[in-house]
């Protein structure tokens, strides 16, 4: 949703008798100029209210007036609302924090049903919104998006002008790597463009091309920090996958979705693929080589970061999880292990979560269904009788995949990638002796073997040897022995339904 439509859609929740709105957003001023804005096309007063400051008129160019007596309290704020003839908007900050005292719930239950008759409203911020299921009843929640493009190239404007103001600080940008700066930033609220270009220009005192990686670094780091994504810029990431023809030919068809060509058709960027298989094949690893190919940042959503044991709070994670996807696009999406967050429920499980799997799930499928932001979702499962019809019918991914055990040629690209990463010619090796002694075994499995053989190498003082691998690989049950069932049951499935990654 962008700043335009958020307003359109604020005027229109107030203009239709919403009493109370809720924004979750740690960005006050962004807030506040978008509640400024909301009221001067309503024609009607806006209101500011704060524990430190209690209920004041807000202005366009200062801070607002005089605070009114008895309004410094959560109760004596509510009061006076009820009290007051006037039509308005009523911004209150951080103030779900006291709805634990039920005089305030009780107090602000009644506003709302009072501004249900008439044509104002009270808006509530704040990073973290808790309300009680009473005022869960007359409340709506209204996102906030990420910065827009245009706010933030505006932001860096400020943080440049003031930086050129500094004597010391030399400010050397040329269009392009202005550019590049823009692109760095956007992910991030206002604040936080501001601080990392300011923070990386005083480091030497000098604002440069290279210090783009800096901002990229610090970027990933507040991602990292708020704990429900985690966040490989493009330029971090070296994985490759052996194999997958079918795959890599169809991400070279889907790039051209991102196109001049494509747009000059009218046709949307891809949406993603559902990876399912066989566990430790290459399905996570094909998720970091898609992003690495199409040179896009890749953020991995794990369902146990998602859920959350206090109500409304993973709804919120998942809602907070996509909108921070949406404002870094062009990016790409891991949800790993998606049956685990987003799989079907037996009865008694819906039942014991209230629902939760239910709603969570539901948010996600519209989601993928609707989503016009560039984000493309590399959705990966073990368990793919645990996923629910919905999931993987057309429209929500572009196709389905299934990552079976590697065959030879497979093998053989794997054994390669793994020797060469850990700095050991394949040429030195017999491969086809290697192949062949490594039939039914995941990729997973032979990159540990080849860990394990160079393990005992080192510890024998000597290269490594084929004696080594082979040793090594003879120790190994191969998943085709110990997960036999499992995984004829899978390919019976995959014939019907599924494309093989593979030729």
């Amino acid at each position: 949703m962008t700043l335009a439509s958020t307003l359109h859609e604020l005027v229109v929740l107030v203009g239709s008798y919403h009493p109370l709105i809720v924004i979750e957003t740690s960005e006050e001023d962004r807030a506040r100029r978008l509640a400024m804005a909301a009221s001067h096309r309503l024609a009607i007063s806006l209101f500011e209210w704060s524990i430190s400051r209690g209920l004041h008129f807000a202005s366009d160019h200062t801070r607002g007036g005089n605070p009114i007596a008895t309004t410094q309290t959560p109760e004596g704020v509510l009061q006076h609302l009820l009290a007051m003839d006037r039509d308005g908007m009523f911004w209150l900050k951080d103030f779900s924090t006291h709805l634990e005292t039920p005089l305030v719930a009780r107090l602000l239950r009644e506003v709302c049903q009072a501004f249900e008759q008439r044509g104002s409203a009270v808006l509530l911020t704040g990073t973290n919104v808790t309300l009680t299921p009473e005022l869960e009843h007359h409340a709506v929640h209204l996102p906030l998006a990420l910065p827009t493009e245009r706010e933030l190239e505006s932001a860096i404007d400020g943080a440049l002008d003031s930086l050129a103001e500094r004597p010391k600080v030399e400010v050397a940008l040329d269009p392009k790597d202005r550019a590049a700066l823009l692109e760095a930033v956007r992910g991030l609220t206002l604040n936080q463009a501001r601080q990392a270009v300011t923070y990386v220009a005083l480091q030497d005192n000098k604002l440069a091309a290279d210090d783009v990686a800096t901002v990229v670094d610090r970027k990933a780091r507040w991602i990292q920090d708020d704990g429900i994504l985690e966040y490989y810029p493009a330029g971090d990431n070296a994985f490759e996958i052996g194999g997958f023809e079918r795959l890599k030919e169809w991400l070279e068809r889907a790039r051209e979705g991102y196109s001049e060509r494509a747009r000059a058709l009218n046709l949307a960027p891809p949406k993603g693929l559902l990876l399912a298989g066989v566990q430790g094949c290459g399905k996570s690893l094909a998720a970091k080589a898609i992003a690495r190919a199409w040179q896009q940042p890749l953020l991995k959503l794990d369902a146990g970061r998602l859920y959350d044991k206090y109500i409304g709070e993973t709804e919120k994670n998942l809602r907070r999880a996509l909108q921070l996807a949406e404002g870094l696009a062009p990016a790409v999406l891991w949800i790993d292990e998606i049956e685990k967050a987003f799989g079907s429920s037996s009865s008694g499980d819906d039942a014991n979560d209230g629902g939760l799997s239910r709603r969570v799930q539901g948010h996600l499928l519209t989601w993928l269904q609707e989503k016009s932001a560039p984000v493309f979702v590399v959705a990966t499962a073990n368990d793919v009788f645990a996923l629910p019809p919905e999931l993987m019918r057309r429209g929500r991914f572009d196709e389905v995949f299934f990552v079976d055990l590697p065959k030879s040629p497979e093998r053989r690209s794997i054994f390669e990638i793994h020797l060469r990463l850990r700095e050991q010619d394949p040429q030195g090796h017999q491969l086809d002796d290697l192949v062949l002694a490594s039939d039914g075994m995941s990729g997973a499995e032979i990159e540990q073997a080849v860990i394990a053989a160079l393990y005992r190498s080192l510890h024998e003082r000597q290269p490594l040897t084929d004696a080594h691998l082979l040793r090594e690989l003879d120790g190994t049950v191969p998943l085709a022995v110990s997960r036999r069932e499992d995984i004829d049951r899978l390919r019976s499935l995959a014939a019907e339904r599924f494309v093989p990654v593979g030729r």
